[in-house]
């Protein structure tokens, strides 16, 4: 059974059902299966072992998630080895490649959720009247556990960089 939970986030102010349960602090991460640029499966088994911190955007062709990105890619390098950053969206693993291209990213791995939906029914982040993901972050450690959630309750705004920054240093 799907759940599905209304008015937990707004999309450009009107509020949007997301499809999936609320991801705690706490829980033990769920499994997702979404593409690489080259259009190859990545699961979350495929970084394990490595603190994830897992950026979720609407797509990279806009202002905030364009910045969201860039601004993960700025600080994947400071986070040490130890930290692999992850970008899910549900735009093309074409379109993700192109993005990475003409915007330099090099550090943070883009993953397309458009073909499953896999990524946003396992988190809660798939937005059911758009097909797109909505804006969230989550640091998950090297046990498969969730120490930080944040569903950006406008989707359109920026998330808490800083604290899911400190919660990426402070994971094992």
């Amino acid at each position: 059974m799907t759940v599905e939970r209304t008015g937990a986030v707004t999309f450009a102010g009107k509020p949007v059902t997301l499809v999936g349960p609320e991801i705690k602090v706490g829980d033990k991460a769920p499994d997702f299966e979404v593409l690489a640029n080259d259009r190859s499966v990545v699961t979350l088994a495929d970084s394990k072992g490595k603190v994830r911190l897992v950026s979720v955007v609407p797509s990279l062709d806009t202002g905030v998630c364009d910045a969201q990105t860039r601004r993960f890619n700025e600080e994947a390098a400071k986070l040490g080895d130890h930290v692999v950053v992850l970008t899910i969206s549900a735009d093309l693993p074409f379109a993700q490649k192109r993005w990475c291209g003409a915007a330099g990213v090099d550090r943070v791995q883009t993953l397309s959720d458009h073909l499953k939906m896999s990524f946003g029914t396992a988190y809660g982040t798939y937005m059911k009247e758009h097909r797109l993901e909505c804006r969230a972050v989550f640091v998950v450690d090297s046990q498969d556990v969730v120490r930080y959630a944040e569903y950006v309750p406008e989707v359109t705004q920026h998330p808490n960089y800083e604290a899911a920054l400190a919660a990426a240093r402070a994971a094992r």
